[in-house]
């Protein structure tokens, strides 16, 4: 093979996600792959997903591929640094690219990897295997798009790549590459709906201040509605899955786009439930009717905090007496809404966590998620902060999430204060329900008064110095 493509992400070795039990396939990697095998390389792929870092070891030993891509999601650092040690012990070079290694690359350099993949992969990819095959990671600078270290030593950073316009003239990921089916099947027995994943463009034009944009920048380039029906219709023919999740950042953005993609399944006779993720602003009437049209089955909300003050510190550009109004509209139309809040933003208060369990209840949604703010390297909520990181774990060994900021309440105080704000929307929720399930509704009351009381607690000892 000229390439073999992998990730870090194990689910049978996550806790949480054993939990959740929703995976979908790598589809970074997957588009890499088929846009190589377009070119003419040889290229296989191993899904971490299902396997364990044994079997990854096992299969680079035996199969000793020159060359080793890395898709690396900070989330799984620890185990791709030892997949970078596994590559090297079998003589393989080692390209890695994706966000945390585009935030991290003398840090991924240092711990074994040859080069660092800046932004999209198949353009660079493409020109890079031949020059490592013929040349070795030496004398790299006139490829655009990547980090490495010369024979000196020195970190040298060539000219950024420029994006992929025409998406349309690229390729469907290399599903062939994995077995699909697998993922369908986890779905179908935990939740009874085999779900299969999809992305209609790349990239957000938006400017969050804690979201990341190392991979795509601030881009936004979006497939042809008859290009995305086109792939939607191969996995329902080649899979059968019951729904699908359309994983783009923002899938709503273009309102023309949006129009243009529900004639296109009406006019295929295509209607299949799906999820994806939408803004409170890109949620007009008619583009929630549109979904409506198309099977749309939930709508994620990126709501994050009910405190118009937190928003506008996020720079989010979002209304949050608007997600209330939206997210009942999204329910009128027999749509489920989904909301993701976030805690612990730099400046938040008391009043801001209490405004946004406020905006919960009123909201009512029919599921939420809740996260702690964490500064991810590079971004302007992590620049604003960097001189006040601190962080939890030695790099290898962690992520950004193990990042806390000096001055902002504990990690324990926003455990409690996620259990006071997901008890007490669930207690509200229970009381106004037609029928009342009483030991649930004494549950949930006991556990966001005791969420409150250790939120005190917390604080009360912080104060005092203990």
């Amino acid at each position: 093979m000229d390439i073999l493509l992998t990730h870090g992400y194990c689910l049978y070795e996550d806790p949480h996600e054993l939990q959740v039990m929703k995976p979908y396939p790598p589809l970074g990697i997957l588009y890499i792959s088929s846009h190589l095998k377009s070119k003419g390389f040889d290229v296989a792929v191993f899904d971490m997903t299902f396997q364990s870092l044994p079997a990854f070891e096992d299969y680079v030993m035996r199969e000793r591929p020159p060359v080793v891509g890395i898709y690396c999601n900070m989330l799984a650092r620890p185990r791709i640094i030892q997949m970078i040690g596994h590559c090297k012990a079998a003589g393989s070079l080692v390209v890695v690219g994706g966000p945390d290694s585009a935030n991290y690359p003398a840090e991924f350099l240092g711990r074994g990897a040859d080069v660092v993949v800046i932004g999209e992969g198949e353009l660079t990819l493409e020109e890079l295997l031949p020059h490592l095959a013929r040349y070795g990671p030496n004398n790299m600078g006139h490829i655009h798009g990547i980090v490495y270290r010369d024979g000196d030593g020195k970190l040298i950073e060539t000219a950024p790549r420029e994006y992929i316009q025409d998406l349309d003239a690229q390729p469907f990921p290399d599903r062939t590459a994995i077995n699909i089916h697998e993922y369908v099947k986890v779905w179908r027995d935990n939740h009874g709906m085999g779900s299969v994943s999809l992305i209609a463009a790349r990239g957000c034009p938006y400017r969050c201040k804690w979201c990341s944009h190392a991979v795509y920048g601030y881009t936004h380039r979006r497939r042809s509605p008859e290009n995305v029906a086109d792939e939607l219709e191969l996995i329902l023919d080649t899979y059968n899955p019951d729904m699908v999740w359309y994983a783009d950042d923002v899938f709503t953005i273009h309102r023309g786009w949006i129009f243009k993609y529900r004639d296109e399944l009406k006019r295929r006779g295509i209607k299949i439930p799906f999820e994806t993720i939408a803004r409170e602003d890109r949620l007009k009437d008619d583009i929630i009717e549109a979904l409506a049209d198309m099977g749309a089955y939930r709508i994620w909300v990126g709501a994050e905090s009910g405190s118009q003050r937190v928003l506008d510190a996020m720079q989010r550009r979002t209304n949050a007496e608007g997600v209330v109004e939206r997210v009942h509209k999204l329910q009128e139309h027999g749509i489920e809404a989904g909301m993701f809040m976030m805690l612990g933003y730099e400046g938040e208060e008391l009043e801001d966590l209490e405004a946004s369990v406020d905006l919960l209840k009123r909201s009512n949604p029919n599921v939420f998620l809740t996260t702690v703010a964490y500064p991810i390297k590079n971004t302007p909520y992590y620049n604003d902060v960097k001189d006040k990181v601190i962080p939890l774990k030695p790099w290898h060994e962690g992520s950004d999430r193990d990042y806390t900021v000096r001055g902002r309440h504990s990690r324990r105080y926003y455990e409690h204060a996620t259990r006071w704000m997901v008890n007490e929307v669930a207690f509200h929720q229970l009381r106004h329900s037609p029928k009342r399930n009483l030991p649930r509704l004494a549950k949930t009351f006991v556990n966001a008064r005791l969420g409150r009381a250790g939120m005190r607690l917390t604080q009360n000892q912080v104060e005092m110095g203990h």
